[in-house]
């Protein structure tokens, strides 16, 4: 009888709760973006095999050790399989090694042991990879947070050899065959700020036996038949097996310790007695994650492109904390070296990601943020400053010091987890000094910046840009200090959140580059790139006032006239002047190859611009333009991104478009509405409410907004609030294919902005 009642609760459940996931993981493809290069994006993605928000995923390897384009959709043959971590192709990747099955001759060194494939014979999807080579062998990987299950099948009449490499730096290995085990670490990075003591240890447990086996170097791909144990640059290990063989390996990695490695394979794999239960169970973890937000009424590619955006929008950032035999979260530091209790997440930079990826995340994984603002200040504590780009410590990359936008938006959207007076002081450590990193570790010039309202140029590079950048984060300081009540920080940032003001020139309508003298730069080009901007050119950097677009009207005069320096974005030329790049960047190509005259979604800085029509009364083309950058700009494809697809900073872009909503002032509540691509959209909150986005009518000319209802009430506003989202309901539009211009066109329909119209 329990039996018979163990049988039908599980017929129950798998034909209900888990019969209701639709199956999303079909539409995802992780190749797209792939078809990339040095001088040109579609994405610069690779083929990520792996877990949302991971600490390690899997990669299939075209490029070279230590080559930051790892995958390449026009490359014909794989070196290897390796763990990867790599936010960009321009910063490489860390903590790597990697795995190639050989068939035939032992053959060690990665040009030689590369195999011809094509991708007719390769299935690339976020819980599953699989390849056939053509020299028969197939290689599959399953991924789970922290590991991952193989399986290599080899030729019946060849000799069969699994070659690990240690990737491009110091690691050591031991074999183990009794036990058919391997160990091993790695500690190739660039950016450990404490990289004394870093390693990433790995085991390997095999499910067949060793029929001989030996230690390799690959700086001169030396061998060394029968050893057991090898230390030093790029050491690594080969196994053979039985000809014909079909061997498991189940691998996992931890930062803290071997012990470690060996309790997360444990918890993660052990239980896995085939590779097929771990697809399954990452099949089942996907969809349970891709099904938060089911669109309906869309083409199949739209399904693709829209699904396959989701999924690198909750790529990062990554998991750093491991779980200790209690299952409570521990790490080891990237920042000093230490190890922590709690939890920490890195591999993310905040140019990129803080206009778009948070604003998402914070809709679908409010719990997960909460954490990783309090893992911003742990990680403040152990380094002195305020992530900005980390990889996995801080590397400074870019400009701005964007945490405070995290922190700020966050506590506008209720994730009060994190003390704000501790976040406060951190931030004001941040905007008052220079640390030794990159550009965004603290701030450039940032005496003059206090001193005379800008950075000026060219005491900085990028100084224009930089400077929009610290008035938007020190409006997020001073918004973060007026919601908890702290008046002395509310007015540190008051005056400076109105810098921007300094580097308009409304002679000519653009911002500009303005020396220590207060006179602008001359020659003064807006075509030209560089200088005073960061990646861009004037016409791109005039629209950062992400906190007062009023304020920005207000300096051009009217709406009208700022409406109409908007318009001219898409009317001018695509003429590209390199600027002090002193060359055509890929950015620049791929502005020209959009076909939007100055407007240049392929980077972070114009993204937003389109949305600010809504301020401006003419919310119809902030309508028009988001379905022609969803439709034009974005695929499903190996080319299915307009630029760099930066930790899932043009994904996130997409996905929230695509819904009919964006977020042009992270630190505020609001989410200012475009044209939603689908008839239906729902989104589950992890509490397990629904937001429904329906629109009526819609179709492929039919973008314009015609009328709106907020659970059954005229929503005549351009944004809707996030707990309008978290709390659920129906937000309806009636679309057509024609403008309603006497819809969302007063300052009363109007998202935020700091200052009021005239002033």
């Amino acid at each position: 009888m329990k039996k018979i009642i163990l049988l039908a609760l599980a017929a129950f459940f798998s034909t209900g709760i888990y019969a209701q996931l639709k199956d999303l993981v079909q539409y995802v493809n992780t190749l797209q973006g792939t078809d990339s290069h040095f001088g040109l994006s579609y994405g610069n993605t690779y083929a990520t095999t792996g877990m949302p928000y991971a600490m390690h995923t899997w990669s299939a390897q075209t490029g070279k050790n230590g080559e930051g384009w790892k995958y390449q959709y026009s490359a014909d043959n794989i070196r290897g399989f390796c763990q990867s971590h790599q936010c960009s192709p321009w910063v490489s990747d860390y903590a790597v090694y990697s795995f190639m099955p050989v068939a035939g001759k032992l053959t060690v060194n990665q040009e030689k042991r590369a195999a011809k494939f094509s991708h007719s014979k390769e299935t690339a999807k976020p819980h599953y990879y699989k390849v056939a080579f053509e020299n028969g062998v197939i290689t599959e990987m399953a991924p789970t947070t922290r590991g991952v299950h193989l399986r290599f099948s080899y030729p019946k009449n060849e000799e069969a050899y699994l070659v690990i490499d240690g990737y491009t730096d110091k690691s050591e290995i031991k074999i183990d065959p009794e036990k058919r085990q391997i160990t091993g670490w790695v500690n190739n990075q660039r950016f450990v700020n404490n990289s004394k003591n870093f390693r990433n240890y790995f085991v390997v447990q095999f499910d067949k036996p060793f029929e001989s086996y030996g230690i390799w170097e690959n700086q001169k791909d030396e061998i060394f038949p029968g050893k057991l144990a090898g230390e030093g640059k790029g050491y690594g290990a080969y196994i053979q097996f039985k000809k014909g063989v079909k061997v498991q390996a189940k691998a996992a990695s931890s930062y803290i310790s071997y012990e470690q490695a060996f309790l997360t394979l444990a918890q993660e794999l052990e239980k896995d007695k085939t590779l097929e239960t771990t697809k399954e169970r990452g099949a089942k973890t996907w969809n349970e994650l891709l099904n938060r937000v089911v669109v309906e009424g869309g083409t199949v590619e739209q399904m693709k492109t829209f699904y396959s955006c989701l999924f690198r929008a909750n790529l990062f950032s990554r998991k750093f904390y491991e779980r200790n035999e209690k299952g409570e979260p521990y790490y080891y530091s990237p920042y000093d070296g230490k190890i922590y209790t709690g939890y920490m997440y890195t591999d993310n930079g905040f140019w990129d990601t803080f206009r778009s990826q948070f604003p998402l995340t914070n809709i679908l994984h409010p719990t997960m943020q909460g954490r990783y603002m309090n893992a911003l200040l742990a990680a403040q504590e152990q380094c002195g400053w305020l992530p900005s780009w980390s990889f996995p410590g801080e590397t400074g990359g870019m400009i701005g010091n964007h945490s405070i936008s995290l922190l700020a938006d966050a506590w506008a959207k209720g994730i009060r987890t994190f003390d704000p007076e501790k976040a406060l002081k951190a931030y004001a450590h941040e905007a008052m000094n220079k640390g030794p990193w990159g550009g965004a570790n603290g701030r450039q010039c940032w005496k003059e910046y206090f001193q005379l309202g800008y950075v000026p140029y060219p005491e900085s590079l990028g100084s224009t840009a930089q400077t929009l950048e610290y008035a938007y984060d020190d409006f997020c300081g001073y918004q973060l200090a007026k919601m908890t009540g702290n008046k002395f920080y509310e007015e540190v940032f008051a005056k400076q959140m109105y810098n921007y003001r300094n580097v308009f020139d409304a002679s000519t309508g653009f911002m500009r580059g303005k020396g220590m003298d207060g006179k602008w730069q001359e020659p003064f080009d807006p075509y030209e790139w560089g200088g005073p901007y960061c990646e861009g050119n004037a016409w791109h950097y005039t629209w950062s006032v992400f906190h007062d677009v009023q304020g920005l009207i207000n300096l051009y005069g009217s709406d009208e006239k700022f409406t109409t320096k908007m318009d001219s974005v898409f009317a001018i030329s695509n003429i590209i002047k390199p600027g002090t790049y002193g060359g055509v960047i890929h950015e620049m190509k791929e502005m020209e190859l959009a076909g939007m005259g100055q407007y240049a979604h392929g980077n972070q800085p114009i993204q937003h611009m389109i949305y600010l029509y809504s301020y401006a009364g003419q919310p119809w083309k902030t309508q028009y333009w988001a379905r022609q950058i969803v439709e034009r700009l974005y695929n499903s494809t190996e080319r299915g991104y307009p630029g760099d697809e930066d930790q899932g900073g043009m994904s996130s872009w997409y996905v929230l478009s695509a819904l009919g909503l964006y977020s042009v002032c992270p630190g505020t509540d609001e989410y200012v509405i475009g044209s939603p691509l689908f008839k239906k959209a729902t989104i589950t909150t992890e509490e397990g409410k629904k937001f429904v986005i329906e629109a009526g009518n819609n179709g492929k000319e039919n973008v314009y907004i015609q009328s709106a209802t907020l659970n059954g009430n005229a929503l005549n506003k351009n944004y809707i609030r996030y707990s309008d989202i978290i709390n659920g309901g129906i937000l309806r539009f009636e679309m057509g294919n024609q403008p309603n211009k006497s819809r969302g066109i007063t300052k009363e329909t109007v998202p935020f902005s700091l200052s009021k119209p005239g002033l």
